[in-house]
């Protein structure tokens, strides 16, 4: 009995552990990873030649969430480090900045390009860090990290070929579903109001107009004042739009008020927007929160039927 507790314990240990980590005694190249987006990603493009660690946690803020002293030393002994950059991992930044002098080699998604600056809210002429949200952007980041993965010790540079051409094919399949799914939203719906500015790539790439936004700027560790919560009503009111999205990860307690406020008939939808989910939850991959986003947006605002 003793013997099989024993078993059952390091059995759950070991599950933990693959949280953050691998099992012990794997000795491929680790690869750290910050958001859980792109630890899905880069999971798809290395294939089985590296061990891929993801520090953000499902359903988490990329903005705001923290990692324990472990993780950070794992950051700084990692073969690799994948991070979005752009300013969005807010809370993580000081181990990344630690880890870079340390010496780590690192990848920086957003670097990889072409960066779009919001538009309009306090984070207006900054960039954008929410490329994600177009799969073309993505591939960009593929082709680059394709390159620097084939660079790391120990890695077999023909299975990252392999895994990620076959990814990569799945991201292209992944942008004419949307391109055909959006092409059915009428022209005066194809606007677009969330709980942050999120969408600036999504809209670039596939002919949307981004009304605006609950929270004024690019994080979500900002806050709207009533001014901000007016001049958005009223946008909405003389957009017309039939559904504002609130985002899976953040309470959408402000984007009903707003729907309340706008006293017009809107629905409100939810999206996945910045994390994945656990699996079974609608996004636990980035291919499945994407094609998600499209049915609920392309529903959201298409024509209303009688």
């Amino acid at each position: 009995m003793r013997r099989l507790l024993g078993a059952a314990v390091a059995a759950a240990a070991m599950t933990l552990t693959g949280c953050v980590g691998a099992a012990d005694g794997d000795d491929r190249p680790h690869i750290v990873v910050t958001t859980n987006i792109l630890g899905d990603v880069v999971t798809k493009t290395v294939g089985d030649t590296a061990r891929v660690t993801t520090l953000m946690r499902p359903n988490a803020d990329p903005h705001s969430f923290e990692i324990s002293a472990r993780e950070a030393a794992m950051m700084r002994d990692a073969d690799l480090l994948v991070s979005n950059g752009l300013g969005l991992e807010e809370g993580l930044q000081r181990h990344l900045d630690k880890a870079a002098e340390a010496g780590v080699e690192t990848y920086v998604a957003g670097e990889q390009i072409d960066v779009l600056d919001y538009a309009e809210g306090d984070s207006a002429g900054t960039p954008d860090p929410h490329f994600w949200t177009d799969p073309a952007r993505m591939r960009e980041v593929v082709d680059g990290l394709e390159a620097v993965a084939k660079d790391v010790d120990g890695v077999d540079d023909r299975a990252v070929e392999q895994a990620a051409a076959a990814y990569r094919t799945e991201l292209e399949e992944l942008d004419q579903e949307m391109t055909d799914s959006f092409a059915s939203i009428p022209e005066q719906h194809r606007s677009l109001v969330t709980n942050h500015h999120v969408f600036g790539y999504l809209a670039e790439r596939f002919g949307f107009r981004v009304v605006g936004a609950i929270i004024p700027g690019g994080t979500t560790l900002a806050a709207p004042s009533a001014a901000d919560l007016r001049d958005l009503t009223e946008a909405i009111e003389q957009a017309g739009v039939p559904t504002i999205f609130a985002e899976s990860s953040q309470p959408d307690r402000l984007i009903q008020v707003l729907a309340d406020e706008a006293g017009v008939d809107v629905g409100v939808s939810e999206l996945f927007t910045e994390s994945l989910t656990e699996k079974g939850r609608g996004a636990e991959t980035y291919l499945t929160m994407m094609r998600a986003n499209t049915e609920r947006i392309t529903s959201g605002l298409s024509e209303p039927t009688d």
